[in-house]
């Protein structure tokens, strides 16, 4: 069965290019990022995990760790990460898991049905479903899962945008409208009537009944 939302986050120990993980141990009271690909020194990997390099300020700042995760080892990480530095222009300031077992695939559903998978001479498209994100929250409960065909770099700048609107959403009674962004007016829950809504969150923009909008709670 797929890993679905709200369910915990499989727990796994693994070596990576930071040393031995304790996944729930090393993400401790953060939220946390996965990110996962096909197969090291890959055009599209490399872009976007260089991506990933630029953007590691951004999560620090939302108290959120990244890690990456793919099929090959520690000494093929530490070689490829020379090649992302290159292309982001910044240090890769992040662990890459060695999952070479398919380990962490496997618990994460990020694969087809792997019965036919080969342990020797795999190649990226053996591994192609591979590209995915999974956002964490502190209680080690899946937010969000993004999955991508390996033919398709991820946007970035929308899982930043979604890891805050994650961030803003969490525990409260409150909703991200389409293409929102930090800042702007925010949806409020049905669970709170008009006169509860307006005593927690001010003034609201009635569209429909059904659909409130009070100011972004910094």
């Amino acid at each position: 069965m797929s890993l679905r939302i709200n369910d915990i986050a499989p727990d796994f120990t693994a070596d990576s290019t930071e040393g031995e993980i304790h996944f729930h141990d090393w993400l401790g009271d953060s939220y946390g990022i996965i990110f996962s690909h096909p197969r090291d020194f890959t055009p599209v990997c490399t872009t976007e995990f260089s991506a990933v390099a630029q953007l590691v300020p951004e999560f620090e700042a939302r108290g959120t760790k990244v890690i990456g995760v793919s099929v090959d080892s520690v000494e093929d990480h530490g070689k490829w990460k020379h090649d992302i530095e290159s292309v982001a222009g910044v240090p890769a300031n992040f662990a890459i898991i060695d999952d070479s077992s398919l380990t962490v695939a496997k618990a994460y559903d990020m694969l087809p049905a792997d019965y036919y998978l080969p342990t020797e001479g795999r190649t990226p498209a053996h591994s192609a479903t591979v590209r995915s994100v999974f956002i964490i929250g502190p209680d080690k409960k899946v937010r969000l899962t993004m999955t991508y065909p390996m033919s398709i770099g991820r946007n970035f700048a929308e899982i930043l945008r979604a890891l805050d609107a994650v961030r803003k959403t969490d525990g409260v009674p409150l909703a991200t409208p389409a293409n929102w962004v930090p800042g702007q007016d925010v949806i409020v829950a049905l669970a709170l009537d008009d006169a509860a809504a307006e005593a927690k969150y001010g003034a609201l923009d009635k569209k429909l009944p059904y659909l409130r909008f009070a100011k972004d709670p910094a």
